[in-house]
């Protein structure tokens, strides 16, 4: 795999707990747990995330700026 460059949550703390890191790449959107950064990593199709940040945009009243 090629390198990526990955980007921590907007709603992460410093504090720990459930963060997110993602890295964007044209074919693949790559999502990681930001505590376990040389662990496992889920992949998705940039439409089906799109679709899922969407949502959750929706469901929670919230906005997609970082």
């Amino acid at each position: 795999m090629t390198h990526l460059t990955w980007f921590k949550s907007s709603y992460s703390g410093d504090e720990g707990g459930a963060c997110l890191e993602v890295s964007a790449h044209p074919a693949t959107v790559h999502v990681r747990d930001s505590k376990d950064p040389q662990g496992p990593h889920l992949d998705f199709p940039p439409g089906a995330w799109a679709a899922f940040t969407s949502f959750a945009v929706r469901a929670t009243g919230g906005t997609t700026t970082p």
